[in-house]
């Protein structure tokens, strides 16, 4: 169980993946900031905390501008928050084969993806730094590994995050901060569900297990490496993927 006194901050926390972190830290103890772009997602995260019985807040970001981010922790400071538990889950795709992607798909990709760690981590490690206690729990995907056609951007990226996650916990380590990575594989959400059965079975033909995973399965992991069960293990990333992807 968490120190109550703990606070976790998740980005894109509305919905699949995020939302279900979110909640799996809110059991386990911690004050949950959860992040979104718009309105819409800001009042499904309320939504779905207060459905489940659970309590924490909600704030807007654009993890892409460093003016929007500066402000989210800008109001942290001015409410006397200081997250000790970041979770990086905010992304986006912008699927094209690379002869036709423009300019704006790839930057759209890297600067979500993947300048967003260097714009929310920088300023948090200030404070798991002078407490001397810290997790950061960076989500990248199984496609970081294998590749993926039609993905250079997100494969790019996502192969950055497991990068950018070995250097950092080299830097902190000494001050009893990890950084890990996990990297999921086809999970169960409103995305796969939309898939016909054609490919759905092409799908589960490739997973050892059989079955796509659920992103409650990705949340208790990422809750272990946030908890103090966890200490010892840094700079890894943590596939989750029924076998699809072994390393």
């Amino acid at each position: 169980m968490a120190d109550a006194a703990k606070a976790a901050l998740v980005t894109g926390a509305s919905r699949g993946i995020g939302r279900a972190i979110l909640e799996q830290l809110a059991r386990d103890g911690f004050d949950v900031i959860g992040t979104a772009t718009s309105d819409a997602g800001i009042t499904a995260i309320e939504t779905n905390l207060r459905e489940a019985g659970l309590t924490g807040r909600a704030i807007a970001v654009r993890v892409d501008d460093s003016a929007s981010v500066d402000a989210l922790f800008g109001r942290l400071k001015a409410d006397d928050v200081a997250p000790l538990v970041l979770v990086n889950n905010a992304g986006v795709t912008r699927d094209n084969l690379l002869v036709r992607m423009g300019d704006d798909e790839w930057r759209d990709v890297i600067e979500t993806n993947v300048s967003s760690l260097f714009r929310l981590c920088k300023p948090i490690l200030r404070g798991m730094m002078r407490a001397r206690w810290g997790r950061i729990i960076n989500v990248s995907s199984v496609v970081g590994r294998m590749g993926n056609p039609g993905q250079s951007n997100y494969v790019a990226s996502k192969a950055a995050i497991e990068g950018f996650t070995r250097a950092l916990a080299q830097e902190v380590g000494s001050r009893n901060i990890t950084v890990n990575a996990v990297a999921p594989g086809f999970v169960a959400t409103d995305m796969t569900q939309a898939l016909t059965e054609e490919q759905r079975d092409a799908m589960l033909a490739r997973i050892p297990l059989g079955r796509m995973g659920s992103v409650e399965e990705i949340a208790r992991v990422v809750a272990f490496l946030a908890s103090d069960a966890a200490a010892y293990i840094t700079g890894e990333t943590i596939h989750i993927n029924g076998g699809l992807y072994m390393a």
